[in-house]
Order: structure tokens, then sequence, then C-alpha cells
């Protein structure tokens, strides 16, 4: 269960530097990843494990999410969600959003955005779905600040992590009505992933805690330990294996929910944030190695 490190890609222009969300795409196979401190995206051929290219032009870039062909980039200082084509690594269109948009979610099918607004002193906390196609939108006000969400496999509902009260907020999409509060048994709810086949979802909290959440019914399944705050969690449905980047000392834990394992694998301090790219392979994005660090299950 531990994991092998497999190869280091390097990125252009990452001295001192600060990366925030990646995510891998099946369709393009390329890994795209939130350059925060150069206004960019970094893209990786995940299959001949190289630097692709820059995209410029994303400012404060911070959540990313692809899916099908298409990605998704939230520009916190402009308040805006970029969507992207994967294989032309071209800019779709641009929409705009809630103050410091943050966390964000794809249904390809629909075309739909889910975006989590952190807000500012003059504007609350928002969840906002935007549709791609179209000019309609919905929101909702959020009781605390948002961290990450994810989707159902049906595009139905949007899970999201709330930091205090720390909670999972469930809401029905597009329309984000039929709202749920659900409590998490630890303090700072960060990093989310989703089982969609089992219907489990995956909280690290900021405590030390990663929770297992029905994602029906919003019980607790279980939990487990964490070394550290967490940031980035990813669960493999390749492997059943959740993976959780821990900034502060700078490691991956890896957790078996099925037998309780857990192991650790060190990266450096200030890799905090990870991309999955099925079935095995796991990418740190590392400020001090000014570059991305591949994993091997």
């Amino acid at each position: 269960m531990s994991l092998q490190q497999a190869a280091i890609i390097e990125f252009p222009d990452a001295v001192g530097s600060a990366f925030d969300h990646g995510a891998f795409d099946p369709v393009s196979r390329r890994v795209f990843v939130a350059h925060t401190a150069r206004d960019r995206v970094e893209v990786i051929d995940h299959d001949r494990g190289r630097h692709l290219a820059s995209l410029d032009g994303f400012p404060e870039a911070a959540g990313v999410v692809a899916e099908e062909g298409q990605v998704l980039v939230t520009n916190r200082r402009r308040a805006e969600v970029a969507w992207l084509d994967a294989r032309g690594l071209t800019t779709r269109a641009v929409f705009k959003t809630g103050a410091r948009p943050n966390g964000v979610a794809i249904v390809p099918g629909a075309r739909l955005a889910v975006v989590a607004c952190i807000g500012d002193q003059e504007a609350r906390p928002k969840l906002q779905a935007i549709d791609l196609s179209g000019d309609r939108r919905w929101e909702t006000d959020l009781p605390g600040q948002p961290r990450w969400c994810v989707t159902d496999s049906g595009g139905q509902r949007v899970y999201l992590a709330i930091r205090e009260p720390s909670m999972l907020l469930v809401a029905r999409l597009p329309e984000l009505n039929e709202v749920w509060h659900w409590p998490l048994p630890s303090k700072g709810a960060h990093g989310l992933d989703i089982d969609r086949r089992a219907g489990l979802l995956y909280a690290a909290c900021d405590e030390g805690a990663l929770v297992e959440v029905d994602a029906d019914s919003g019980a607790v399944r279980g939990t487990w330990p964490l070394e550290a705050g967490p940031d980035a969690t990813f669960f493999n449905p390749a492997s059943g294996l959740v993976h959780v980047a821990i900034a502060k000392p700078g490691l991956i834990q890896t957790i078996n929910p099925r037998t309780g394992q857990i192991t650790r694998t060190v990266t450096a301090t200030g890799a905090k944030t990870t991309a999955l790219a099925p079935p095995d392979r796991l990418y740190a994005f590392s400020p001090a190695h000014r570059c991305a660090l591949v994993f091997a299950e």
C-alpha cells in the first residue's frame, strides 16, 4: 500500500511558487494544476510523463476540476470561473462568480459548473451553479467558509465541505435547493472526495481526522487519524485507497478504509495538493522541488 516515487516532472518559472488544486482528465490524458503564484495553469502530458504547456491568464488560479475533456478553473482574484477545452487547451468561456471562488465541481453531461465562493468583507460565502451553455444560474448562501466540493454519480447532488461549523452541506442540483447540513465529528472540514460506486464520502478535517460519511443519509461510518491538518483528498476507485496530502511536515497519508491500514509517504513542506490519475498514479505538487512528484500505488 506504500507509494513509490516513479518520476519527477519539472515546471518552468516555479522558484518560490505556490500551487493549488490539480485534476486529471481521462479523455485528453492530461493533468491540470493551478499555479496560483504565477496566475497560470500548468499542463502535464500524463502518458509521456512531461510538462506540456503553461497557460497564462488565470488570476490567482485556485480550484481545478477536469472530466470528459472539459476543465474548470476558479480565478480567485478576479471572481470568475474559466471553462477550458482539455484537448485544444483553449478557453471556451469565462463566467463571473461570487467573491473569492475556491472549490469547484463539474457535471459535464449537463454542462453545469458548481462553484463555492469564500466571500469577503462585503459579500457572504455562496454556492453557485452555472449553466455553461446558457445564461441560467442559481445560488444559495452558505453558513461558513467553503472548502472543496464533489457531486454524485448522477449529477443530482453536490456535497460541500464547510470549515466552521464543520459539516458537509448537501444541495440538490441545479437549483441548489433541498439543502441539508451534515455535522462532522472533527473540526475544520477541508479535503473531500466521493466513492460513487459505494455511495461514501471521505472528508479530511483540520483537527486531524479522515471521516467516512454515507452519501445518502449523512451517517458517519468511520474515522481514521491524520498526522496534521490536511488539504487535497482523493479516493482511488481502482484500488479503494484514500490519499490525503498534508503540507506540514510534507507528506501523503494513504488510508485503506476496508482494513484501516495507514501508511505515510514523505513529499516536501508545502506540498499540499495532489491529482489522481487512475488506476495507480498520484501527482504531488511541490513548491520546494518546483515540480510534480509522481508516485505509484
